[in-house]
């Protein structure tokens, strides 16, 4: 992951947030682990104010709010939990490239759509289609003693 040791973490070239953002917390897993789950506290917590974010803007906000709304707070806090690994830092690593991820999914602005018209030919070949389709099943039905 980009900058990771530099205490910035670069999730687009405009978007970097800050590791004092970040607020982990480590519990015992359910994951694997055999006995080692009952004893090491593995599982990863990683907690994101979003909203008091600087490097968040209120577009980038309001598309987090929409695609992470299951991991959002009322304050505006995304709650990762990470527990896959036996490794408490392969947790960590996963927890926050998955809040990369989404914060990268969240700063993509989607190409408006510009509606446009069928055009004339492309109705026309509708249209013979609909009436081809409709003779094969006028000519479907039962046979009678006259059609033989």
């Amino acid at each position: 992951m980009a900058g990771l040791f530099t205490g910035m973490i670069e999730i687009t070239p405009q978007i970097k947030i800050s590791e004092d953002d970040l607020e982990e917390s480590f519990v015992r897993s359910s994951g694997p682990g055999g006995q080692n789950v009952n004893k090491v506290s593995t599982s990863v917590q990683l907690r994101f104010n979003a909203k008091n974010c600087p490097a968040i803007t209120d577009y980038v906000f309001n598309r987090l709010r929409t695609l992470a709304n299951h991991l959002m707070t009322k304050e505006g806090t995304i709650v990762i939990t990470a527990d896959t690994h036996r490794l408490q830092s392969r947790n960590r690593e996963e927890a926050r490239s998955r809040l990369v991820e989404l914060i990268r999914r969240a700063a993509f602005r989607p190409k408006k759509r510009i509606a446009t018209k069928p055009t004339r030919s492309s109705k026309v070949k509708r249209l013979d289609a609909k009436k081809q389709r409709g003779a094969i099943k006028k000519n479907r039905g039962r046979i009678s003693k006259s059609d033989f």
